[in-house]
């Protein structure tokens, strides 16, 4: 029974740091532009003439 404590204690606190990163990467701005990146794959890039 004492290890059931202990998983579900160790799922909890893995819980909490998921959480901190996912809020981490919100307020950094990972996820304001989830449209160009899509799109950029279906404009062919322009070729340097040297």
């Amino acid at each position: 029974m004492n290890i059931l404590y202990f998983l579900v204690g160790c799922s909890v606190v893995m819980a909490l740091i998921f959480l901190g990163a996912f809020i981490w990467s919100l307020k950094s701005g990972q996820h304001d532009d989830v449209v160009t990146p899509a799109m950029r794959m279906l404009f062919d890039e322009e070729e340097v003439e040297s």
